[in-house]
């Protein structure tokens, strides 16, 4: 059955106080959209922004109306107190093109009313248009990072008059910039602008509920984070349906393919969606690209077999723009239609109101798991719907006790147990972010023509987001752009620097601007047969074991260049039940799953099959001991360790174990599997040396790895920085000792 959670809120005032504080025209447009009320957030944030100059977080759900609870205030101020300065007066920054689209159609309005005018400007926007937006720049700009970098480095001399009268910088989608490239790119960007005009600029950062808003205020403004104000949404009351199905398929062998039969799980889970979803609108995220067209095939395939009207269809970033649009624009006006996509539409493009939303498999965050869910619900009274499918294979006497788990439905329970809570993952520590590091070395250099390197520490380093990069780690990174192998930059007799030509080349390529690009796929090789592709996230090693469609693999080979794994079928055990992948999974998040599997009580959103595998997860987990111990011995030289923490600490853990000798197999949720030779001690012993032992010692490990240019400009590093960038974001050493310290403690040994 479906589990309804009401999670309860203050109730909004009927008053609107803020109201009278707008400008005229912007009071005119409101009544011609027959608002009844202002909703509580955007009421608050009129005083907050017109109060003062204080950098301000708006957070709420989607469609919670943050974007007018930004502007309405903003385009006031602009109204009332006009800049004495040429230039812009607002700017929104937004990670999608398709956003700055959709909300240049919603302002448009707006800002005739107010005689401001508003700007687009990203790749697929005219060349006239941009030309007529620099020539008399006015209004607001409405701009993605990567083309606002692209003003930076051709149109350097015209930064501080486009944008030196700016008010303030609305930042949209901020939980989407954190933790990531593009992130700490936004960071630099916003840097460098109040460098070029000489002051401070006013953010205005547009979010998700987060948690750890502490953290999210000293990504806005790092050098004074208490001085943000957040405006956190508790306007609404939230009700959350949810449900998790689970189908199971009979054993397969092996190297067989994925095609679906009759009785397969897919086929279940297609059958399902077609009955429930067909004729609403509806989201279904079913996570690869290539799953994507998997489900939205058979579900086409079941509609002409049924004789109905295709309503699934796919969406992810390997189609055509057009095609992508067509389908947000049905979605919009279509009352029939589901998309079956990636991550593609968790972003807020306005798409319209969603019946439901579905997830295939278990999600690596909360965090992105609520952002889809606020695709739902959007209705006064309308609950948000969850459609939770797990799907795996029936194990055997012969499989692996951590196959009886079943993990992937275990995390996906934990997950949903998390939104009710409404707890979603705080922003990682600051990692050296060396690729985009060096991405924004050669931009400045660019954008001046030549600069001294003590310019650009001060800028980036010292001022700038890149704060943890010391001056040795600088200057070894410029020794590394200028060395004849990678001849990115070069000196001349003053000391400035300069690019190079094979860096002339790169800076004046269009694709130059983003500092990420779409993750390279690894293929999946067993025995000269494709499997399918993986993006690696984690930093993996040969003879190491990774889950990947629904069995488990050993690596034989990682080739860097050809982006190929060569694997072979792992014989320790059968085809696992949880397919992972290559998401991070936070430590609460493992936390919970431990809590789910302690638990007696069986969740009231679990269908008959998924109820069944909880209550036979929970039984081979007390069998194995592992509610009273986190160590148990599976065999003569062989064990297995619950770590209770989530993905970087454990796999950090693995591939210690794995450098010392031991064979190791990482399972998500915080599970190793680990044998060893007569040679070596047991594993107890070995986490007695690791609790005792130097952190750094192991950062020369790490250079075995594979897989360590993960991001676009990590090709021009050298090995060592490599190694330092890898052990300040994928794993964590620190942590290590008191981990092995904890689980000896634990072990009952």
């Amino acid at each position: 059955m479906m589990d309804q959670t009401m999670i309860s809120r203050p109730s909004v005032s009927n008053s609107s106080q803020g109201f009278s504080r707008l400008a005229a025209p912007v009071q005119r447009w409101i009544r011609s959209k027959k608002w009844e009320k202002l909703r509580d957030i955007q009421e608050r944030a009129i005083h907050a922004i017109m109060d003062s100059n204080r950098d301000v977080i708006i957070a709420a759900a989607t469609a919670g109306g943050k974007t007018e609870a930004a502007f309405l205030p903003l385009i006031s101020t602009v109204l009332d107190k006009p800049s004495t300065t040429t230039g812009f007066n607002l700017v929104y920054l937004s990670p999608l093109k398709a956003l700055i689209n959709d909300q240049f159609l919603r302002l448009c309005d707006l800002c005739e009313r107010a005689e401001l005018p508003v700007y687009p400007w990203h790749g697929d926007i005219s060349q006239s248009l941009k030309k007529r937006a620099r020539k008399q720049p006015s209004g607001i700009l409405l701009i993605t990072p990567e083309s606002l970098e692209a003003l930076f480095v051709l149109r350097g001399i015209e930064v501080q008059g486009m944008f030196n009268g700016v008010q303030a910088v609305v930042v949209d989608e901020l939980h989407a910039f954190l933790d990531n490239e593009r992130g700490i790119h936004v960071r630099s960007l916003l840097t460098r602008l109040e460098l070029s005009v000489g002051h401070q600029i006013r953010r205005i950062g547009l979010s998700a509920t987060l948690s750890e808003m502490n953290l999210i205020r000293k990504y806005l403004r790092p050098e004074n984070p208490n001085e943000v104000e957040v405006l956190e949404d508790t306007s609404s009351d939230f009700w959350l349906k949810a449900q998790i199905q689970a189908y199971l398929d009979s054993k397969k062998n092996e190297l067989e393919t994925e095609d679906m039969d009759e009785n397969s799980a897919r086929n279940a889970v297609v059958q399902h969606l077609f009955n429930h979803l067909r004729g609403k609108r509806n989201l279904i995220f079913a996570g690869s690209r290539a799953n994507v067209e998997l489900y939205s095939d058979a579900l086409r395939v079941l509609s002409e077999k049924k004789r109905f009207p295709l309503e699934f269809l796919p969406h992810h970033a390997s189609l055509s723009r057009e095609h992508r649009m067509d389908l947000e624009e049905r979605l919009r006006n279509h009352p029939a239609t589901t998309a079956v996509c990636t991550s593609t539409l968790e972003l807020g493009i306005d798409i319209g109101d969603i019946e439901c939303v579905a997830q295939i498999g278990a999600p690596f965050s909360v965090s992105s798991l609520r952002q889809r869910l606020g695709r739902s619900g959007r209705r006064d009274g309308a609950p948000a719907i969850l459609r939770m499918y797990h799907t795996g294979k029936e194990p055997d006497a012969k499989s692996n006790p951590l196959d009886r788990l079943f993990l992937g439905l275990i995390q996906s329970i934990a997950m949903v147990e998390l939104l009710k809570q409404r707890w979603c993952e705080p922003p990682l520590p600051q990692a050296l972010h060396l690729s985009t590091l060096t991405h924004q070395i050669l931009a400045i250099i660019a954008e001046h023509g030549g600069r001294h390197a003590h310019h650009i520490y001060e800028t980036l380093c010292k001022q700038g987001p890149f704060r943890l990069v010391t001056p040795s780690i600088f200057k070894r990174i410029l020794r590394q752009l200028g060395s004849s192998e990678v001849a990115l930059i070069e000196q001349t007799s003053d000391g400035a620097l300069l690019l190079g030509k094979k860096g002339e080349r790169i800076v004046e390529h269009y694709s130059f601007y983003a500092v990420f690009e779409t993750p390279r796929e690894y293929r999946i090789l067993a025995e000269g047969k494709s499997l399918g592709t993986l993006p690696l996230t984690m930093v993996m090693v040969p003879d190491m074991t990774i889950i990947f469609s629904g069995r488990r693999w050993r690596i034989i080979e990682i080739d860097e260049k050809r982006k190929v794994i060569n694997v072979s079928a792992d014989r320790a055990g059968k085809p696992p039940i949880f397919d992972g992948g290559g998401g991070i999974i936070h430590d609460r998040v493992v936390t919970e799953m431990r809590k789910v599997l302690m638990d007696s009580e069986v969740p009231v959103y679990l269908d008959k099959t998924a109820s069944e595998l909880l209550k036979d997860a929970r039984d081979e987990f007390q069998m194995l001991g592992l509610d009273t111990h986190v160590i148990r011995n599976t065999a003569a030289r062989g064990s297995i360790i619950a770590t209770w923490v989530g993905t970087i600490k454990s796999a950090t853990l693995a591939l210690v174990l794995k450098t010392m000798g031991y064979d190791v197999h990482l399972y998500h949720g915080g599970f190793l599997e680990v044998d060893w030779p007569k040679s070596l001690p047991s594993v107890e012993e070995a986490l007695v040396k690791i609790a005792a032992s130097d952190t750094n010692s192991y950062l020369s490990k790490i250079s075995e790895c594979g897989n360590l240019r993960t991001e676009k400009f990590h090709q021009y590093l050298s090995l060592d920085l490599l190694v330092e960038d890898a052990a300040s974001s994928r794993l964590d050493f620190v942590a290590l000792p008191d981990l092995a310290r904890t689980l000896i403690g634990s072990s009952g040994k």
